[in-house]
C-alpha cells in the first residue's frame, strides 16, 4: 500500500484537521486489521450505502456490530471447540475487528445476514441548516455597513 503526504493539503485547508486524521488512522488501521474480512462499500443512492462483509463460518450469533459517533465497528468472536480434529483448516475461526468512520449524519438503519455475507445499511441524512446555501451580495462599501 502507497504512503501518501497530505501536509500539501493540510497546509490550505482550514477545519479540515480531523478529516486528515481520520485518512491518517484509517491506513494504520488497515495495515493492523489486515484482509479479513473482505468487504464491499456500497453506494445505492445519493443517501443510502450498505457495507457487505463476508463472514463465512461465522453465524449471526457471533458477530457484534456497535455503531457509536462516527465509528462502526463489527466484530467477530466463535466460541472454541476443542473436540474438533482439523487435518486442514482452511476456513479461519481466527477472531476479528473491522471498524468503518462514518460521516457526521450516517445512520445505522439495519444489519441482516444471508448466505455468509453481512449486509449492514447506512442512511446519509443531511439536515438542511448543513446543507449548501447561496449567499446573497448585497451593494454598497464595507466600511458604510459597519457604521
Amino acid at each position: 500500500m502507497r504512503n501518501y503526504d497530505l501536509t500539501n493539503f493540510s497546509r490550505s485547508s482550514v477545519g479540515f484537521e480531523p478529516f486528515f486524521s481520520i485518512l491518517s488512522g484509517a491506513y494504520r488501521r488497515q495495515e493492523a486489521e489486515g484482509n479479513f474480512p473482505p468487504y464491499d462499500i456500497v453506494r445505492k443512492d445519493e443517501a443510502n450505502y450498505s457495507i457487505r462483509l463476508a463472514v463465512a463460518g461465522f453465524s449471526p450469533n457471533d458477530i457484534t456490530i456497535t455503531a457509536q459517533q462516527n465509528l462502526l465497528k463489527v466484530t467477530g468472536r466463535k466460541p472454541s471447540q476443542p473436540d474438533r480434529e482439523y487435518l486442514y483448516e482452511g476456513i479461519t475461526d481466527a477472531e476479528f475487528e473491522r471498524q468503518f468512520s462514518l460521516a457526521d449524519h450516517v445512520e445505522v438503519t439495519n444489519a441482516a445476514y444471508d448466505n455468509g455475507i453481512l449486509e449492514i445499511d447506512l442512511h446519509n441524512e443531511v439536515p438542511e441548516a448543513v446543507k449548501p446555501r447561496k449567499i446573497s451580495i448585497i451593494g454598497g462599501s464595507a466600511q458604510k455597513r459597519l457604521s
